[in-house]
């Protein structure tokens, strides 16, 4: 009967002690809650204006700092409702320190990358939109993130490069310029008159009118090939209009010299049969 009682009274102490815990906890737990739901909303809604506010000045550096302000705002929160719990923040802000740390070297490509975006968007090589050839791809930038760029190529492929490549490696950025230039090589053979080739090629460059007339346009001898005299044709475009202008030229060129009687010669060679006694 003695234990039976003795039972009773513990289990009854427990549940006291339970009861009281609860009243003690809940309601910072609730609280901690709340806070923590509403925070998120805030740090939401914030990062959201700032995403819009940013979009129209710089979208360049839009992705990159609204991701990394809303990284830092969420830890800072879970710090704050920690500490609204009972746990303490020292030990806390250790913690993570030391996560962070075993991260990190788990993650050394990726701040790596993280490093390179820094690096991209503070000396801005490039920009979202511009036209780009790098890794061995060419395209147009779409976005550029914490630890990736994304390109868009003109066969319609997405491409995602490490920032930390692109900034440790050569780039071509081809929308810098508002002007280009357009190199084209057109053989002729060594029989046909060379100046009226040039001539010829410097007609159909005067016709167009996407050749810039300043600077003007070369046209010279480039080199005596082994089947073919090379005619080396410089012109000035605006940059959207380069690649519609090279492969016009390519084609009305051919048909000129066709019309004109200029040989457009292919490789060929010369054998010389010997007979041996």
């Amino acid at each position: 009967m003695e234990e039976l009682f003795s039972d009773s009274g513990k289990a009854s102490e427990l549940l006291e002690q339970g009861i009281a815990m609860v009243m003690a906890y809940a309601p910072k737990v609730l609280l901690a809650i709340i806070t923590l739901i509403i925070g998120l909303w805030v740090i939401n809604r914030f990062v959201t204006i700032l995403d819009n506010k940013l979009g129209k000045k710089d979208p360049t550096l839009n992705k990159f700092l609204c991701a990394l302000i809303g990284a830092i705002l969420k830890i800072l929160l879970l710090i704050s409702v920690a500490s609204m719990v009972g746990i303490a923040t020292t030990s806390f802000v250790a913690i993570i320190g030391a996560a962070g740390l075993a991260v990190g070297l788990a993650l050394q490509g990726s701040l790596a990358n993280f490093a390179g975006g820094v690096l991209i968007l503070i000396f801005k090589p490039f920009k979202v939109g511009d036209v780009i050839e790098a890794q061995g791809f060419m395209g147009s930038v779409r976005e550029i993130s914490i630890l990736y760029t994304i390109v868009d190529t003109f066969d319609n492929r997405r491409i995602v490069i490490p920032n930390g490549d692109l900034s440790n490696s050569s780039l071509t950025n081809m929308s810098v310029y508002e002007t280009r230039r357009c190199d084209m090589t057109f053989g002729i053979g060594y029989d046909d008159d060379i100046d009226k080739a040039k001539a010829i090629c410097k007609r159909l460059i005067e016709e167009d009118e996407r050749a810039l007339k300043d600077p003007e346009p070369l046209i010279v001898v480039g080199g005596l090939g082994d089947s073919s005299v090379d005619l080396k044709v410089r012109a000035w475009t605006n940059s959207a209009d380069l690649w519609p202008f090279y492969w016009d030229m390519q084609e009305r060129v051919k048909k000129a010299f066709d019309a004109e009687g200029i040989s457009i010669p292919f490789p060929q060679r010369d054998v010389h049969m010997i007979k041996a006694d």
